[in-house]
């Protein structure tokens, strides 16, 4: 009897623990098997992303054989009804497979494709409120404080943050490479003239720094150097600039590489009321209504514009003034199945050859 009773206790424990065993197995199982499918998943993701950036490049490749095109076609003005200007809406990339004849096309199917091209040089460049005479010299540009400061105020801002801005750059320029930069409008100078500019004092300032707000002039050793100015974000790093300064700005004001002039076929009133001299507001938009009509050739039919608004255009210095673009910037979305990619470039379009060079890639976040 007791036999009997214990032999049934023993498989009731066996059995107990065969469940166990097979609960902490399939507990096991589901574990691995969970971890492999996330696994999977990353490695989906992860194709998906290199897919869209490569579609993205492939946009961006497309975008430069635009601007070279219509380089070709009118190469000296740059004006907002060319084929640049015309934004892509959201569209299927199989649409434009498919109307090349692309054999797979219907692989595009869940891939869209939207954007847009910026003419850089319509808006203020911030660059030039610093000049480079010469090589390893930054100076402060005052026609450009006060133009900044006329755009400043126009959009309700407190108009002495323009010297605070180009202080800021200048001492941002002073610790970089571009500091080499030659006159407006051209290329950096080549390695010798850089290595001759640091051997002048150049490389550590040269005494030309007086009011830097970061970095003391003498102290070219300093553990903290001023951020440089790199984009319109940065105008945060400024003191007196709020985020909401910043985005007011966002559409009138950029930063590129070099100093460049404004490209009157495409700013905005108040652009052009802030870069010319003497030009209210309701001035610069009789000046757009106009320009509306017909595009400028060159810089001539500028100034004559210019005086039929009431601006004297023989005291604006024509080198501030241009009918044609360098800058482009880029805006560019990609959507590839769960991937996305939201790029800005800024592109270089060379005035003699047509050709065009990547300056930078931004992937928003």
């Amino acid at each position: 009897m007791q036999a009997s009773k214990r032999s049934n206790q023993q498989r009731g424990v066996a059995i107990i623990s065969a469940l166990l065993v097979v609960a902490l197995s399939a507990i096991l199982v589901s574990g691995m098997l969970w971890r492999q499918e996330v696994q999977i998943r990353r490695i989906e993701n992860q194709r998906l992303l290199a897919q869209a950036n490569w579609i993205s490049r492939s946009a961006l490749d497309w975008t430069r054989l635009i601007l070279r095109s219509e380089a070709d076609t009118s190469p000296t003005v740059t004006y907002l009804g060319g084929v640049w200007g015309v934004p892509i809406a959201k569209t299927r990339l199989s649409d434009f497979l498919g109307q090349i004849g692309e054999v797979r096309a219907q692989q595009g199917a869940q891939t869209y494709l939207s954007g847009s091209i910026e003419d850089a040089q319509a808006k203020f460049n911030l660059r030039n409120l610093v000049s480079t005479p010469t090589p390893g010299v930054l100076t402060i540009n005052v026609e450009q404080i006060a133009s900044f400061q006329r755009l400043l105020t126009l959009l309700g801002l407190n108009g002495s943050l323009a010297k605070t801005t180009a202080l800021q750059i200048r001492a941002g320029l002073a610790q970089s490479a571009t500091r080499f930069q030659v006159a407006s409008g051209a290329a950096a100078s080549s390695p010798e003239a850089a290595m001759a500019a640091i051997a002048q004092g150049g490389g550590t300032g040269g005494g030309n720094f007086t009011d830097d707000p970061g970095l003391k002039d003498a102290d070219s050793n300093a553990p903290v150097a001023p951020l440089q100015v790199i984009s319109v974000d940065s105008l945060l790093d400024v003191q007196g600039f709020t985020p909401e300064a910043v985005e007011r700005l966002r559409q009138f004001v950029t930063v590129l590489p070099t100093t460049t002039a404004v490209n009157m076929n495409t700013a905005p009133p108040e652009v052009i009321a802030a870069v010319v001299p003497g030009m209210n507001l309701s001035q610069a938009q009789a000046f757009v209504a106009r320009r509306e009509t017909v595009f400028f050739h060159d810089v001539g039919n500028v100034q004559l514009a210019l005086n039929g608004t009431g601006v004297k255009a023989s005291s604006i210095d024509p080198n501030l003034l241009d009918v044609t673009t360098r800058y482009f910037v880029i805006h560019g979305r990609v959507e590839h199945e769960r991937a996305q990619v939201d790029r800005t470039t800024l592109i270089y379009r060379d005035p003699t050859t047509h050709t065009t060079r990547v300056v930078y890639v931004r992937d928003q976040q």
